[in-house]
């Protein structure tokens, strides 16, 4: 029996998911976030927030 999964997107869910996916990718290019270099979990949830932050701010 073979399993396939066929996902019924509409444009409203593919835009969004777009939108996430290009902000995870400019996360990225923050070398603390892409090396995750923090061992503490909080560490790192801030340093993701000040990158965010920036991302938020750039003109």
């Amino acid at each position: 029996m073979s399993s396939t999964w066929t996902a019924e997107l509409s444009p409203d869910s593919t835009g969004r998911r777009n939108e996430v996916e290009r902000t995870v990718n400019r996360l990225k290019s923050f070398r603390a976030v892409a090396t995750r270099y923090d061992k503490r979990t909080y560490v790192f949830h801030g340093t993701v927030t000040v990158a965010a932050i920036r991302l938020w701010l750039r003109p």
